[in-house]
């Protein structure tokens, strides 16, 4: 059961993952019709037992689009001719986003203006009409 570490704290077992290999799309001459380079990474997020439940929110999150219904998150890679360097580039991805959920935001703290602010932004708005209003045609009484 080889154990694949993302940080510290956190690493995955390799069999949660479920890679499968197809045809790689777009230009790339007669190799690209004979071989699987493609990967096609899928991680059950929410059935994962190796990650927190604050991390698997904030990871569904992060992922957007590229998770389904079921929970399930799917990366494709398909940048190089060699499977095994798609297989590596697409579980660094999926380490990378994973690495990124860990990272707790830090609660935004609401503000206000000082009425000074208020003032000072007032007056520089008044100044500025002014001065427009001064752009106007010359009438001659």
């Amino acid at each position: 059961m080889p154990w694949l570490p993302v940080t510290r704290s956190i690493g995955i077992d390799s069999e949660e993952l479920e890679e499968s290999f197809v045809r790689s799309t777009g230009a790339g001459g007669q190799h690209v019709n004979t071989t699987d380079s493609a990967v096609q990474l899928r991680f059950d997020i929410a059935n994962s037992p190796n990650l927190p439940d604050a991390v698997k929110h904030r990871l569904a999150g992060l992922a957007g689009r590229r998770m389904t219904a079921d929970g399930v998150l799917v990366l494709r890679s398909e940048g190089s001719r060699s499977q095994a360097l798609n297989r590596q580039e697409v579980r660094e991805r999926l380490f990378a986003l994973i690495r990124a959920a860990t990272i707790v935001p830090k609660p935004r703290k609401a503000t206000k203006p000082s009425k000074a602010a208020k003032a000072k932004r007032v007056d520089a708005k008044k100044a500025r009409s002014g001065i427009k209003a001064g752009r106007g045609r010359v009438q001659i009484d």
